[in-house]
């Protein structure tokens, strides 16, 4: 069996897409599909549905990620016929993040977007994230899993074994970028275990994050655990290419 490994590409909050086609080019190389975040960190950018058909025109295979805060019912089915239109035909629902501006919308949740999906194409391929908790029964209707960003290999094969799921599950692996990246991760997400030593040598050497995120992805491919990994490389895609190009 393939060991995929998706990789998030920054989304672009100007109508400019050629960072977006680099980051494309780039990680092409080493992608088996990409992963398009929705207005991410709660900042307006441009439609995942409109990256995703970007991702492929340029031959690749994108996954829109779609979340339940930004959207009620008209214009879910609204982002469904545009995808349709598109050619897109992978999603990722997710609850969201607090906005930065504006409010929640509590027409949708990430049960109801799916199965509004299911009836609207029972060929859409549809995804839903999963933490490092129990899983919650609905979830398994989900066609893949992406489990949430850990620093910990024994914690994901943890999770891993008391949660059989017969569909594939993407392990979140994410480069820790500098001291500040590791700070605002930990006040986005409380309960994320980022080891002091890691932090101590991102900001000492501005590699080690890399490093430690592509030792991640090959430590998780031989444990033959899961099906493949979600890798946010964050900024430093370039880096992240050219170390693991090298040893997958």
């Amino acid at each position: 069996m393939t060991f995929e490994l998706i990789c998030e590409i920054e989304p672009p909050t100007t109508p400019d897409l050629k960072h977006v086609r680099h980051q494309i080019g780039t990680l092409g190389k080493i992608a088996h599909s990409f992963l398009i975040p929705d207005n991410h960190i709660g900042r307006a950018t441009v439609s995942s549905v409109a990256v995703a058909h970007e991702v492929e025109a340029m031959g690749g295979r994108g996954i829109a990620c779609l979340n339940s805060r930004d959207r009620n019912l008209l214009g879910f089915r609204r982002d469904l016929l545009t995808a349709a239109a598109y050619g897109v035909d992978q999603f990722l629902f997710v609850y969201g993040d607090k906005p930065t501006s504006g409010n929640r919308t509590s027409d949708l949740t990430v049960r109801s977007m799916i199965e509004e999906a299911r009836a609207f194409s029972p060929d859409l391929r549809l995804g839903a994230a999963a933490g490092l908790r129990a899983l919650p029964a609905w979830k398994r209707a989900a066609d893949f899993l992406f489990l949430q960003v850990s620093y910990s290999v024994e914690a994901q094969l943890r999770w891993r074994e008391a949660h059989p799921a017969d569909v594939p599950v993407y392990a979140g692996v994410m480069v820790l970028a500098s001291e500040r990246h590791a700070r605002s991760l930990a006040a986005a997400i409380p309960d994320i275990d980022l080891p002091d030593d890691l932090v101590r040598r991102v900001a000492a050497d501005r590699m080690a994050g890399v490093e430690v995120a592509c030792e991640q992805v090959l430590a998780l491919r031989e444990s033959g655990a899961f099906a493949g990994v979600h890798l946010v490389p964050v900024s430093r895609y370039r880096d992240v290419e050219s170390r693991l190009s090298a040893l997958l």
